[in-house]
């Protein structure tokens, strides 16, 4: 990395601790997912949604880099709120790395908390228990008991599997890394398409593991490439790679990352699903976030030949989110603009917890302020 993306970092990093000061003043008893008018939205009255760990992911993230008590406490409240949700058998589902880790397994890592650490684990014994032998599989969500989704896993599963190898790690305890190697082991044969393009959903039978077929969930159709999915595959194989140095993970996360970077428009803005109709208009900033981190990730695991195609990757995307979807008022709750949940929804284009988040984290690790939370 040049001297110049490190002092360009260092300055985005601290106009990010600027807003972010102001934001958790308003925001240190709320669990953040949406923004209208400027102002976060609270979703503590939903504690098992999948997205009420990036706030606080967030937060751990400030009190890292800057030290102020009141990060570290707001941070702490969302933890806290979060045992309910721990709780509700129905509520967990495949997301709890993205919730526990962000928030627990952050307060254990700072603070070395008892508490926390038991959190995750149980967190961790969940996802554990999520998992299909026949299919080899983690399940994604649950359903009201006819086992209509019984046989689904998702794309997005791959960044919540780090949960088990940290627990895999702390309890010395090895099914946790076997179970997570074996539903990356069938991600990298199910998700990803020979293009390098991911799949959003693939449902298995759950009897016998075998395929049934794919679904295009979030995205345009069956077949088409949903931005933010691609950047769960990106950044996830990454992360399996960083935690067990099976080969295969790196090499599927680098092609995965190759056909991410192939179909960015010129402009860098990244819409809902690569395959859209150009016109369209609707984006996605948070996939570029994700798919930066990604690309951070790998660029420190390959050759100093492939390091520059990663670096620069990831350089592109978080310039065009720094210089045209940034909100820098500091009057406004969010930073990063035009994130969508998924294509066929009526509304596109709005400020998302999580975009802030991967873009904290991407900024964070290029000037050398990250905690590593994954």
């Amino acid at each position: 990395m040049g001297n110049d993306d490190y002092a360009w970092a260092g300055r985005v990093a601290d106009k990010i601790y600027e807003k972010m000061k102001m934001s958790v003043m308003r925001n240190r008893d709320k669990i953040p997912y949406l923004a209208a008018d400027g102002i976060f939205d609270d979703w503590s009255d939903r504690i098992s949604w999948w997205t009420n760990g990036f706030y606080g992911g967030q937060l751990w993230q400030l009190y890292h880099a800057y030290g102020d008590g009141i990060f570290r406490q707001a941070a702490k409240n969302i933890e806290d709120k979060l045992d309910q949700g721990l709780a509700d058998y129905m509520g967990m589902d495949h997301d709890s790395g993205f919730k526990w880790l962000l928030t627990a397994v952050a307060n254990y890592k700072k603070t070395g908390s008892a508490r926390s650490k038991n959190r995750a684990l149980l967190a961790a014994a969940n996802l554990v228990g999520r998992f299909n032998l026949a299919g080899r599989f983690i399940r994604a969500w649950n359903d009201k008991g006819n086992g209509d989704t019984a046989g689904w896993a998702i794309i997005d599963c791959m960044m919540n599997l780090p949960l088990l190898y940290w627990a895999g790690q702390e309890t010395n305890d090895p099914r946790f890394t076997q179970i997570a190697k074996a539903h990356a082991d069938t991600a990298v044969k199910a998700f990803i398409r020979e293009n390098g393009s991911a799949s959003h959903i693939v449902q298995f039978d759950v009897d016998t593991g075998k395929i049934k077929g794919t679904l295009g969930g979030q995205g345009m159709e069956t077949g088409s490439s949903w931005t933010r999915g691609q950047a769960w595959a990106v950044y996830g194989f990454a992360l399996s790679y960083r935690h067990t140095r099976i080969e295969k993970y790196l090499e599927t996360a680098k092609k995965a990352a190759v056909y991410f970077e192939s179909c960015i428009p010129g402009n860098g803005i990244i819409p809902v699903d690569f395959c859209q109709d150009k016109e369209l208009g609707w984006e996605d900033s948070s996939a570029a976030a994700i798919a930066a981190c990604g690309m951070l990730e790998i660029e420190t695991h390959v050759t100093e030949e492939e390091k520059g195609f990663f670096h620069k990757t990831a350089m592109k995307l978080l310039k065009t989110l720094e210089e045209n979807r940034s909100n820098w008022d500091t009057d406004v709750d969010y930073i990063i603009e035009n994130c969508s949940v998924a294509y066929h929804d009526d509304k596109h284009n709005f400020p998302m917890v999580y975009g802030d988040y991967y873009f904290t984290e991407a900024v964070f690790k290029l000037c050398g302020k990250e905690l590593f939370l994954w």
